[in-house]
């Protein structure tokens, strides 16, 4: 997958209501806050991220360096008018896909507000119109209803169930049209 452009890891991206910036070593507490959350868990797994400095090297070693190789990969999610750190959001290469896939997380006191998926449809448009994919998957668990439901709103359609590479849940795999 060749990129049509490559822009800094520096770039920042914004919505209405949110600002996207790279994930970043300096994001290192909230990221370990986030992937121990039990819903977070739950619906995406443990990725043993056990301590902050666990949570650094994770950024460090499986974000920075698809940022750095691609262009794009994984946003922390921040409010515009709070300036709080809500989530992320991104688009990740991920073994077993042949498509890159979108991903998202959100703290679960700022759910249900349409945060997720502004910021999908954010990161989907970065995707497709600034670096020229032309597909995007998405893997889900399967009671995670409504991220089902986001992901169809986004435009991507069930097409099957897949399971990962070492791992052992049957997830849904969506795919755009």
């Amino acid at each position: 997958m060749t990129p049509k452009k490559h822009p800094s890891a520096d770039n920042i991206y914004e919505t209405e209501r949110l600002i996207f910036r790279p994930m970043s070593g300096e994001d290192r507490d909230f990221i370990f806050e986030l992937y121990n959350r039990p819903k977070f868990i739950q619906y995406i797994g443990n990725r043993n991220v056990n301590t902050p400095e666990d949570a650094e090297k994770y950024i460090l070693s499986r974000f920075a360096p698809q940022i750095e190789r691609l262009g794009f990969g994984n946003y922390l999610l921040v409010t515009k008018d709070t300036n709080e750190k809500i989530g992320a959001v991104g688009i990740f290469e991920r073994e077993g896909l042949d498509i890159v896939d979108i991903g998202y997380s959100l703290l679960e006191e700022f759910e249900g507000k349409g945060y997720a998926y502004e910021g999908a449809q954010k990161v989907k448009s970065i995707g497709m119109d600034e670096f020229g994919l032309s597909k995007l998957s998405a893997i889900i668990s399967k009671d995670n209803i409504s991220s089902q439901k986001l992901i169809e709103k986004l435009g991507l359609k069930f097409k099957k169930y897949i399971t990962l590479p070492g791992e052992t849940e049957e997830l849904n795999y969506y795919e755009t049209e």
